[in-house]
């Protein structure tokens, strides 16, 4: 059997927002951790700035 395409419609904005994944220390044992957020397109470089 073949398979079926399906086509999605789209609102022409795009992705909206991004997943951003920051790399962290913990204070207290000295792991590393990952962080995982979705933040706005437009806040992403002012996310990785901030501490």
């Amino acid at each position: 059997m073949a398979k079926k395409a399906v086509a999605k419609l789209q609102t022409g904005e795009g992705r909206t927002y991004s997943k951003v994944i920051k790399v962290e220390k913990s204070p207290k044992s000295g792991r590393y951790f990952f962080k995982e957020d979705m933040v706005p397109n437009e806040m992403v470089e002012d996310y990785f700035k901030q501490k």
